[in-house]
């Protein structure tokens, strides 16, 4: 589970600089607008509409990245506890049986 940690924080890194290369761009469309040089402006904007599906296309890309990872760690660990309870069924009915009884005395006191 380390092993995310430094995906995660380039990950985030390059998240942020995503957006403020967009802001940026944003922003100078903004201003931009408040002069009347319309060859400016289809300039900026069209810098502006790149970035944007640049930035759009790597957030997606990331979601469907982080998607498979947690998809794959679940199914991992869901393994991993089937494989214990064939390993120890009897430990493991013991630890259901105590959960069960540590949730029966909790309702119980309302």
């Amino acid at each position: 589970m380390a092993s995310h940690a430094p995906r995660t924080s380039e990950s985030t890194q390059q998240l942020k600089e995503d957006l403020h290369n967009l802001s940026q761009t944003v922003e100078e469309l903004v201003n931009a607008t408040a002069d009347d040089s319309r060859s400016n402006i289809k300039e900026l904007r069209d810098r502006a509409e790149k970035r944007l599906k640049d930035t759009r296309e790597r957030l997606e890309a990331r979601g469907e990245r982080i998607y498979g990872e947690a998809r794959d760690n679940v199914t991992q660990q869901a393994d991993a506890c089937d494989r214990y309870v064939h390993d120890n069924p009897w430990t493991s009915i013991g630890i259901g049986a105590a959960v069960g009884v540590v949730v029966g005395m909790l309702i119980g006191r309302r």
